[in-house]
């Protein structure tokens, strides 16, 4: 058995994640690991951004210097912390895996209380230092604020470790302020951290920031295990941190940095990136500012060749003047049009989670008696038009699925809010008629607030939905009814969104092609 000692910054977070990691590698090696706290520039120096300081690698330099040194075996760090231009003695030995990646916002309640009772009436003043932060909730978080489509919100410069910054909102020093979640995750896992961290959030609400609107730091939520290359032990070490690798997490990351290095990277960079892998397809979004140019891409990458190839067969011959004559959208939007969702008010109460998955249950729940542990939306549209009817929304699943609300749920973070709320029951799912909506892994029931009803067409409208080549699909259901009612399109195209949809067409092994949204897949027809 061997001993090794971990290079690590002293700050209660810092030495948290050190010490899961240390258990981690414990548990999957047969060698022991200590920490040793090392003070970085970064941690001491806390009156201005990091972006307005002299110099770089602000939490990384004196970490390097005591690898180098060989006073540490490894240095465990936040990856976005890391430059791209590290020493060529280090060798990144793993990167962990990234459960979370989101920003978090937590808002004092009783602004939220005035938020709601359309009593606030000046600047909504928001934490941060992060230039990415400041230009797109300065821009975007009006939109998530119940009637505050018309409110100001503006920034202002928060540093310190996490327990300091929560402790300023309490002290009334800011509205709310924006954090990281993996970190505050972390902390919540960790059994003394936790006992801190309750008091701190007792008297605050949180939303969970989707990253299709406010996209967190590139390679947020991951760490990176360092090193020495030249180290002479025949790869021993390095084989044992290899153990904690995650390829997933390393696929995505290593995109975002790229993305990161084409605007010149830096800690003065205004754009968040991120990028999560769904199937084999990449969902990268972008946001922020770069040289005074609104930076705004939201793509799923990796549409396969066969949808090319079956797009290129399915026109081939046509001329570009027919194409344009052919008006392919009109054929989508004619199935959109012979598909009516029908709200109906259902009474129910809810003291537990409570989800909206389309804007088509919003009725139901004003007239309800529902006073929810949370609130959860299915996309940011739905997010938006809560906010708009006076709702505190925590999170959404971003248009990628249930499964990710179920996991924001099974946080240990989420878990102490829902606690702190006398959660009581279970999830409520607000859907319709013959929706399969359901999370695998939580309790949860569903409420009838809407029904499907799709029509016949005339004659005409049957003959144009027949000779259409391509079909975007909002549900599994329409999916099915048409086919039930034109079985010969099902030999089109098919393509749909990347959440409960796509999955069960892939469930039922039906070949499908997904897109981001109705907008990206727009773009990409039309291109």
């Amino acid at each position: 058995m061997k001993k090794y000692i971990i290079g690590t910054r002293g700050s209660l977070l810092a030495v948290t994640q050190c010490n899961q990691i240390k258990d981690l590698l414990e548990q999957k090696t047969n060698h022991k690991f200590e920490l040793k706290k090392i003070k970085t520039e970064g941690d001491l120096k806390t009156d201005k951004p990091l972006w307005q300081l002299d110099g770089k690698d602000f939490f990384t330099k004196e970490l390097d210097h005591a690898l180098l040194q060989g006073e540490v075996d490894l240095v465990v760090h936040s990856y976005k912390d890391l430059g791209s231009d590290r020493p060529k003695e280090f060798q990144l030995a793993a990167i962990t895996e990234r459960t979370f990646g989101n920003d978090i916002l937590f808002i004092r309640k009783d602004i939220l209380q005035l938020l709601k009772d359309k009593k606030f009436n000046e600047d909504f003043i928001v934490g941060t230092s992060s230039p990415r932060r400041i230009v797109n909730v300065e821009a975007k978080f009006n939109d998530y604020l119940p009637f505050g489509e018309k409110l100001n919100v503006k920034t202002k410069m928060l540093r310190g470790n996490v327990n300091t910054r929560l402790q300023k909102l309490n002290d009334q020093d800011y509205h709310a302020i924006v954090l990281a979640f993996p970190g505050i995750e972390r902390l919540a896992l960790d059994e003394k951290a936790s006992k801190e961290l309750t008091p701190l959030i007792e008297n605050l609400e949180y939303m969970i920031l989707p990253q299709s609107t406010f996209p967190s730091a590139a390679s947020q939520g991951a760490l990176g295990i360092e090193c020495l290359r030249t180290r002479d032990d025949n790869g021993e070490l390095l084989q044992a941190l290899q153990t904690v690798d995650h390829k997933r997490t390393k696929d995505e990351v290593k995109i975002e940095r790229q993305l990161f290095q084409t605007y010149g990277g830096g800690c003065h960079l205004a754009v968040g990136i991120n990028v999560t892998k769904i199937g084999e397809n990449y969902l990268v979004s972008q946001k922020g500012v770069v040289n005074d140019i609104q930076i705004e891409y939201q793509t799923l990458e990796g549409i396969s060749k066969p949808i090319k190839a079956q797009f290129q067969k399915a026109f081939l011959g046509i001329s570009p003047k027919a194409l344009e004559k052919m008006n392919l959208n009109f054929e989508r939007y004619l199935v959109d049009k012979l598909t009516t969702k029908k709200p109906i008010v259902t009474e129910f109460t809810c003291n537990a989670p409570l989800v909206v998955t389309s804007l088509h249950t919003l009725e139901s729940l004003k007239n309800s008696n529902a006073s929810p542990s949370s609130l959860w939306a299915a996309g940011t549209k739905t997010m938006r038009t809560l906010a708009k009817a006076g709702y505190w929304v925590n999170g959404s699943s971003d248009s990628i699925g249930l499964s990710l609300i179920e996991k924001y749920l099974s946080s240990a973070l989420i878990s102490m809010f829902e606690k702190n709320n006398k959660a009581q029951g279970e999830v409520t799912l607000l859907t319709h008629d013959q929706s399969s909506n359901s999370f695998q892994n939580l309790k949860s029931k569903k409420i009838h607030t809407y029904d499907l009803e799709i029509s016949e067409g005339t004659q005409d409208e049957k003959e144009k939905i027949e000779d259409c080549p391509i079909f975007y699909w909002t549900s599994y259901r329409q999916y099915q009814t048409y086919i039930s009612k034109h079985p010969k399109i099902i030999n089109a195209i098919h393509c749909c969104g990347i959440g409960k949809t796509y999955e069960l067409f892939k469930e039922s092994n039906i070949d499908v092609h997904p897109f981001y949204s109705l907008k990206t897949f727009d773009q990409w027809l039309m291109r």
